[in-house]
């Protein structure tokens, strides 16, 4: 396994981190336990998660992940181990049981320790924008947890350009905790939103890059053909965002070429398009999920290796500013 810092930090995280979205929703809890345990053998040190997986699945309710990893996190070296979760969604019914409100923020945090079984997080991050809250509220409450020990780092998830830029300008101003790491949408498939600004940004002010939604959710697999119906059960047949894929003529397109290009190289189309993904050296460590063990080794085999150079300008070339 490759280790890589995290922006401008000195902490080191493995080159795939573990996202753990499926813990309790297609992976039961031991199955759960199995990948937690299997990635980690492997060398994998970073896990991110969120206060409110998986909320969505059926029977399921907000913050089952994070017990989830917290019982398996009973037998591990916890010091050994970077994990990162999330705060904004809603965790109750009520007006403040969401947000970004210092009120939020403190007692979500609470949760998260309680869930998780630790006694700090190593990267807190804000899951997505709050326009409810000013963002001086937001960063103060995060930094007096960096203060207490409660938090190491503090990142942001699904922000704009320029409200990232406004945050970090008003914790450089305060001298207060800054976000050290960027979580955007971006694979392959979907390069617009982050390279047209975010990923300057990074660069210049030393943030680490941890893209979410690597593989397209599963389309850039190839496990999906272009005439048949998504299997019973996948992704491909339950989520919405997943089905616009998979009626995208230009996406298929795009995955024939990376199939072609996986079979020229011995390779797989995953490893493909994640190698692509580690050739960026603002990205830091792509999220990776997987419902089984059996599903690991695979992504695994995108770290190790450079991709060509004229594999890079050639997906470069093919999937330039695409939007889905």
């Amino acid at each position: 396994m490759e280790y890589r810092t995290l922006g401008r930090t000195g902490l080191k995280v493995s080159a795939l981190c573990l996202g753990t979205m499926t813990f309790g929703w297609t992976a039961d809890e031991p199955t759960a336990h199995r990948i937690l345990s299997a990635a980690v053998d492997v060398g994998i040190n970073f896990i991110d998660t969120a206060d409110i997986y998986p909320y969505w699945a059926p029977g399921a309710w907000a913050g089952r992940t994070e017990e989830i990893i917290g019982r398996w996190l009973k037998g591990q070296r916890r010091e050994a181990l970077v994990i990162a979760t999330k705060v904004r969604g809603p965790m109750g019914s009520g007006p403040n049981d969401q947000g970004l409100s210092r009120k939020h923020i403190l007692e979500a945090v609470e949760g998260s320790l309680r869930r998780l079984g630790t006694d700090y997080i190593d990267l807190y991050q804000v899951h997505w924008p709050d326009q409810e809250t000013p963002l001086e509220e937001t960063l103060r409450a995060l930094d007096d947890l960096v203060r207490q020990g409660k938090v190491r780092y503090i990142g942001a998830s699904n922000f704009p350009a320029w409200l990232l830029c406004k945050a970090l300008w008003i914790s450089d101003k305060y001298g207060w905790a800054r976000f050290d790491s960027l979580q955007p949408h971006y694979n392959l498939l979907h390069r617009a939103e982050f390279e047209r600004e975010l990923m300057a940004l990074c660069r210049d002010q030393g943030l680490g890059v941890i893209p979410y939604s690597p593989l397209a959710g599963g389309f850039l697999t190839g496990k999906y053909q272009r005439e048949a119906p998504p299997p019973p059960g996948s992704r491909g047949a339950i989520s919405e965002w997943l089905r616009r894929y998979l009626q995208n003529e230009r996406a298929w397109r795009v995955l024939e070429e990376v199939k072609r290009l996986a079979s020229e190289l011995g390779r797989t189309p995953s490893q493909i398009a994640l190698a692509w993904l580690l050739s960026n050296p603002v990205v830091t460590s792509p999220i990776i999920g997987v419902s089984t063990v059996e599903q690991l080794p695979e992504l695994l085999g995108a770290v190790g290796w450079p991709l060509p150079e004229e594999v890079k300008r050639h997906l470069d070339a093919l999937t330039a500013w695409h939007e889905e």
